[in-house]
Formats: C-alpha cells, structure tokens, sequence
C-alpha cells in the first residue's frame, strides 16, 4: 500500500484543483447568458439560415479512418523500438493487430469513405418496396426554407 500512497495523494491533488478551479470560475465570474453570447460566431459573419439537421456518415467514415491509423501508430512505434526482443510472440502478436487493423480499413473502403465522385445509383430490392412509403410520408424536409426550388417541388 505504501507504493500507492504518492499516486493516491497525486489523484486527490488533482481532484482537489480542479474542485477549486470550477467553483473560482462559477464564483469569479457567474454565466449571464445574452443573445450575443450565445449566438454562433465564425470568422465575424452571422448566419442567416440555420444548419440541417443531418451530418453527413462521410464525415464520421473519414473520422474513423484517422482514428483507425492513429491508433495503429501508437502501437507500432513501441514495438519498433523493441522487436527484437519480443521474438516470435511479438511478431506474431502485431501480424493480428495488423490484419484486424487493414479489415477496419477495407470495411470503410467498402462503405465508400474515399468516394468523392458522384454518388451511384444502388438498385432496390423488391422486398424492401412499399407503395404506401413515399419521400412525402418518410422523409423530413430540413433546410428549404426560403428556397423557391424547393417549395415548388413540396407543393407539386
């Protein structure tokens, strides 16, 4: 338990100061919310419109590449250092890694992470169709306020 001790006294400093720190910030300076304060700001332009609601899967395909080679640097560079003394356990051990690390990647690949062309056209099957299921009753318009293209459409 002695060898603990300097560890359990660090965790408890570090929870102490940042006790302290949130309750000096409450206390020193209490949130008044205005407008102004909480209206989104970029590069000093106001946005007129506001953002759709849905993100783009894109977005989190690239993300989840990042994560997936970062990941993977961070557990080759320790075994760079040392290979040779892990010996035929260490190899073995990092050809798994490697394999499930390049299935993550064709996995993204295959759900188009690194199309950036036009979108393709994926057939329907027939028993995924429903003549009671329309764009109408299932899909949320989200962002075609203000844009004549898009009520004429909803109205025709």
């Amino acid at each position: 338990m002695g060898q603990w001790l300097p560890i359990i006294c660090l965790g408890l400093l570090a929870a102490l100061f940042a006790g302290i720190s949130f309750a000096a910030s409450r206390f020193l300076n209490p949130p008044r919310p205005t407008e102004a304060k909480v209206a989104p700001y970029e590069c000093g332009i106001v946005d007129q419109t506001d953002p759709p609601q849905r993100f783009p899967v894109r977005f989190f395909l690239i993300a989840m590449i990042f994560i997936v080679f970062d990941i993977e640097i961070i557990f080759f560079y320790p075994f760079a250092m040392v290979y040779r003394s892990l010996g035929t356990y260490g190899i073995i051990a990092i050809l798994i890694f490697s394999a499930a690390v390049f299935e993550s990647f064709l996995y993204l690949i295959s759900k188009g992470a690194l199309d950036w062309g036009p979108a393709k056209l994926v057939r329907r099957s027939a028993v995924m169709t429903d003549a009671g299921r329309t764009t109408a009753s299932t899909v949320r318009r989200v962002g075609l306020a203000g844009r004549e293209h898009g009520t004429e459409r909803e109205a025709a």
